[in-house]
């Protein structure tokens, strides 16, 4: 036990390595932002096979649109926040600023899908606002080598 103390103690904290205790936040973020864009992929894929798994007809969203049209707009989103997810695990710049805007978007987004699955959009909307949180307020305190 006496080792292990030793052990954990000789290694450098976090400030004296020049990073905050918010680079666990912004690696959190990265991956909600992962996770975000993966259940985007399966709810467009949900949106492409089963019409009938939503809770309204296509009419009845805040958008008129199809299911088929919904479903690649969520593939196409999902797609996006995901290389946004990676971008911001590597430190990058652009990948925060798209990493904001594409989480905004999917906030929109599930608010038009509102009607057709409550409690999923509720879900996806509640994790873009926690990576929004998280990119804007210490995204800085992540950074590459490059």
């Amino acid at each position: 036990m006496a080792q292990y103390a030793e052990t954990a103690s000789s290694l450098p904290r976090a400030e004296e390595r020049g990073m905050s205790a918010w680079v666990g936040w912004i690696a959190f973020a990265s991956m909600m932002l992962i996770m975000l864009g993966i259940f985007h992929v399966i709810e467009g894929i949900v949106a492409l096979t089963k019409d009938d798994y939503f809770l309204v007809h296509s009419s009845g969203l805040v958008v008129t649109a199809n299911y088929t049209a919904w479903g690649w707009v969520h593939i196409i989103a999902g797609c996006l926040v995901v290389a946004a997810g990676v971008g911001v695990l590597s430190g990058k710049i652009w990948a925060r600023t798209i990493g904001v805007a594409v989480a905004f978007v999917s906030t929109l987004v599930n608010i038009a899908f509102l009607s057709a699955y409550p409690i999923w959009s509720i879900l996806m909307i509640a994790l873009a606002v926690v990576v929004i949180m998280a990119l804007t307020v210490h995204g800085s305190d992540i950074k590459s080598d490059a």
